[in-house]
């Protein structure tokens, strides 16, 4: 069999398709992998686009594989969660909490930080995506830009201005997890959008080239989001509401009624 479709969309069809199965628990220890021919047979596809589609599964650590026993489900110790793949599709699978928090205090430990390397930043180049994604932030506030999107660029632009390039490569996860991150924190806080404010006042200290004024207000940021978080799981759930019983003519009535012959 060979494939005319575009190879590299048709595996990276599969991976999203098949890593989506894994996460959510089509396919586990206790519901096998389907095999290479079955899958074929499932795609549609080429035994070498299946190969390379399984073989970037491995690598994210949701699949093993060993001659003569095949290609399983690794359990969810193994799998790189710092992928934005598989954040995003375990984000998708089941909104948690739990691991919302878990994903802000990494932020806690790597934005602040990142926020006062910026700073140190003497290019003003380097620094005019940080005041480009604010300006975005307050034409989204009227309803000029995404508030999602001008969020996401301004937390990518810090990371992106510390001139080092192992901050630079949390820019994807970041942006993966803070599409949820900041829907579920505004709802909470019950708003559109993020405090403008607050981030102003991060990219004013890192224009001023103040690190430790940059770190404290890309903490109180962050701080927020935990405190959200954490009120969030401790919230009991709202109880049910019965249906307001109907009189008692009502129900003389209702039972007296014919019925409908089925």
């Amino acid at each position: 069999m060979t494939d005319r479709r575009d190879g590299k969309n048709l595996t990276h069809g599969i991976v999203q398709d098949l890593g989506t199965a894994i996460v959510t628990g089509v396919y586990s220890d206790k519901r096998p992998f389907p095999t290479e021919s079955e899958l074929c047979e499932q795609y549609q596809v080429s035994r070498p686009v299946l190969r390379e589609a399984v073989k970037m599964l491995t690598s994210k650590g949701l699949l093993a594989a060993r001659p003569r026993r095949g290609t399983w489900v690794q359990s969810e110790a193994q799998w790189n969660l710092l992928d934005p793949d598989i954040l995003g599709w375990i984000l998708e699978r089941k909104f948690s909490t739990r691991l919302l928090q878990e994903f802000t205090q990494v932020r806690a430990a790597i934005e602040p930080a990142a926020a006062a390397l910026a700073a140190q930043v003497t290019e003003p180049a380097q620094l005019r995506p940080i005041t480009l994604a604010l300006e975005r932030m307050r034409a989204a506030e009227r309803g000029k830009d995404d508030p999602l999107e001008s969020d996401i660029a301004f937390h990518v632009a810090i990371l992106q201005a510390t001139n080092n390039r192992f901050y630079a490569q949390f820019t994807d996860l970041i942006a993966t997890a803070l599409r949820f991150s900041i829907r579920a924190t505004n709802r909470y806080k019950g708003v559109r959008q993020a405090s403008i404010p607050d981030h102003k006042a991060v990219a004013d200290a890192i224009i001023a080239q103040r690190p430790q004024a940059a770190a404290k207000a890309m903490s109180a940021l962050i701080q927020e989001v935990l405190d959200l978080t954490a009120a969030a799981q401790t919230r009991p759930a709202a109880p049910r509401t019965k249906a307001p019983a109907k009189p008692a003519a009502a129900r003389s009535a209702a039972r007296s009624a014919p019925r409908n012959k089925r």
